[in-house]
């Protein structure tokens, strides 16, 4: 009779756990997704207490290389290549693109928008990424194929989507009423207008910066596939190449200091948890789940955003912006279930080495993907998602 209940309470006890396991990768990236849309917020309220969006990208790349560089030096100290000329210039120009081309644009675009708007926008990298894959000859498209031509028809859907959010701004959707900030509209709403469609075109240019980081880095790793290492430079040239950035538009040097507010959170946080936490915890999940789930978690931090901008910021939505999140995400989950019925090349042996699956040195958000062929492998690449066969966050 006991060992009967025994049994029964070891079966109970496995199926829970089980159960617990099963919800780790879903319980991890909407923990994450919470952690993204905080660093939308974050940003923002730093900004609106004058810090500046240069100064902040510099200060999170330190934040990052502070947590990516120790790891780097241990685990690939016997297998990192000999660093050359080519391989600098071309880690010196990943450095420009993303932590100082892509994150100043965004950043700059999100003050004349919204955080809100920026979350949602965003999710047009896989269509900007797969056009420039095509372009290169990275990505095939076959139209006889459904999900070839899915990826053509969610890119088109997608930027279409962008277009609508640029070029229609609609009526304030007063979703949670805000009677305060009523005054305030009529006042800031022509400047409001003459910023929104540079802010917008900002953060395409942003998407279309990040992108173009895609495709140089997936030539990158070939030549240099160190993954930890690589993201380590990255983040180090990006602090030179950024402060030298700020120290031609920023002439205050008092821009540099940090008090105990939310400009030195903002730093720390970007850098700590977007940088390092989350890296390694959607690396785990990529590794597990695959890309593809990761990816399809991408607009619940467009929702998270919203709501937090909406209550913390009292952030105006406009129909329009509405309308264009829509369309990006249909076009966005067309891409995502296209690239899923990709076929996959079988994986190169990997390197018998224990490295952490740490991702991305940058902004996070839209998961993309570039190619089926084997550019992606390494950390990079994770936490914007590439769909390649050899996968390292």
């Amino acid at each position: 009779m006991r060992d009967n209940n025994n049994s029964i309470i070891g079966s109970h006890g496995g199926k829970i756990s089980e159960s617990v396991t099963k919800m780790k990768p879903y319980l991890a990236m909407i923990s994450l997704q919470f952690g993204y849309a905080g660093m939308y917020i974050i940003s923002m309220v730093s900004f609106k207490h004058g810090m500046s969006h240069f100064v902040l990208s510099v200060y999170r790349h330190v934040v990052a290389f502070l947590i990516i560089a120790p790891f780097a030096f241990v685990l690939e100290r016997k297998v990192r290549p000999k660093m050359t000329l080519p391989i600098f210039l071309r880690i010196a120009l990943l450095g420009f693109l993303e932590p100082v081309f892509d994150q100043n644009l965004y950043n700059l675009g999100m003050k004349y928008t919204s955080a809100t708007f920026a979350s949602a926008i965003v999710n047009i990298l896989p269509a900007i990424t797969f056009i420039l894959a095509f372009a290169f000859r990275l990505e095939t498209v076959n139209v006889k194929k459904w999900h070839s031509l899915a990826k053509v028809i969610g890119t088109a859907i997608t930027v279409s989507g962008a277009m609508v959010m640029t070029l229609y701004k609609g009526p304030i959707l007063d979703i949670i009423h805000s009677h305060s900030s009523s005054g305030q509209q009529s006042s800031s709403a022509e400047s409001g207008d003459h910023h929104w469609v540079l802010g917008t075109l900002m953060l395409v240019g942003s998407c279309g910066g990040w992108a173009t980081f895609f495709i140089l880095q997936s030539f990158t790793l070939k030549l240099y596939p160190a993954e930890l290492s690589l993201t380590a430079w990255i983040c180090l040239m990006g602090v030179l190449e950024g402060g030298i950035v700020t120290f031609v538009f920023e002439h205050d040097m008092h821009v540099w200091v940090l008090g105990w507010d939310s400009r030195l959170l903002a730093a720390v946080y970007s850098g700590v948890v977007c940088s390092g936490i989350a890296y390694y915890v959607q690396g785990m999940v990529i590794r597990e789940r695959g890309p593809v789930f990761v990816t399809s978690f991408s607009p619940l931090c467009m929702i998270i955003t919203f709501a937090l901008g909406a209550i913390v910021l009292a952030e105006q939505v406009h129909l329009g912006s509405i309308i264009g999140a829509i369309f990006i995400v249909m076009g966005l989950y067309t891409v995502v279930w296209g690239k899923s019925k990709d076929p996959i090349e079988p994986s190169a042996p990997s390197k018998n080495i224990d490295q952490l699956p740490i991702t991305d040195t940058i902004r996070p958000i839209s998961v993309v993907s570039v190619t089926s062929n084997n550019i992606g492998g390494g950390p990079l690449e994770m936490s914007k998602i590439s769909t390649s066969s050899q996968q390292s966050s």
